[in-house]
């Protein structure tokens, strides 16, 4: 075989591969978001309660792949807070409630700031979680209101034929969903960061808030990979989804 032959097959095969590579990376099975947009089309997902928003990564990402439905916002740090309302900004159907945390009761409360942001809790980080991600470490605090979701989302769910809730409150999930009873019914689906160990202190692990949300009538649908340990690859924290009505 000719050199000019070779590098042109060689040339050719790499090209291919890449080709197929980025096809992989816009796939359901191998790219969280567009595995999410799936789902949410095919439960006909209206609305997005997009609890623990942060920056605004998550809306940003389920609309950059495809969901056209409304999205509801919240999140309790000014900094990450004014980013998300700056996100937001150009979309019709991208609401940010008035800054606030979500929990299981009505009044106030501190939160952690961490020094990267999304790490940042109601509950103390622990040194497990610390060690893996050495930039969590705590630098401040905010007080802020907090709400429980069935004191305020009454309007916005009467709206809506098919809700969604996505939790990620970095150990808190248990108290959103204590302030959720009354409305968890509406929802069809939930998105839920669920713990394979103590990040935080106090908080409920996976166990635990998996058979919660399955004796609420939710089945998994889908598990993502979420916060992994970088010097050892163990696997800390996991996305889960689950929907109602799976068959």
């Amino acid at each position: 075989m000719s050199s000019l032959r070779f590098t042109l097959i060689h040339t050719f095969r790499k090209a291919f591969n890449l080709f197929n590579l980025e096809i992989d990376k816009l796939s359901p099975r191998s790219n969280p978001d567009l595995q999410l947009v799936c789902a949410l089309k095919k439960f006909n997902i209206d609305l997005v309660l997009d609890i623990g928003a942060n920056e605004g990564q998550f809306g940003s990402g389920i609309r950059n792949f495809g969901y056209s439905g409304k999205i509801l916002s919240f999140e309790p740090l000014a900094i990450a807070y004014s980013k998300l309302s700056l996100a937001s900004k150009r979309d019709a159907l991208w609401e940010v409630y008035p800054r606030c945390a979500i929990g299981d009761y009505d009044g106030t409360v501190e939160i952690n700031v961490s020094n990267y942001s999304v790490s940042s809790s109601i509950l103390q980080i622990s040194k497990l979680h610390l060690n893996a991600e050495p930039r969590s470490q705590t630098i401040g605090k905010e007080k802020v209101n907090i709400f429980r979701i069935d004191s305020i989302a009454s309007p916005y769910l009467k709206s809506s034929q098919n809700p969604f809730l996505k939790i990620d409150t970095q150990g808190f999930e248990w108290q959103v969903l204590d302030g959720c009873e009354n409305s968890l019914s509406s929802f069809r689906g939930i998105l839920c960061e669920l713990s394979l160990v103590p990040l935080y202190e106090s908080q409920h692990l996976w166990k635990e808030l998996l058979k919660r949300i399955e004796d609420n009538g939710f089945t998994v649908w889908a598990i993502q990979p979420g916060f992994t340990d970088p010097l050892d690859g163990r696997t800390l924290q996991l996305n889960v989804i689950f929907f109602r009505d799976t068959n």
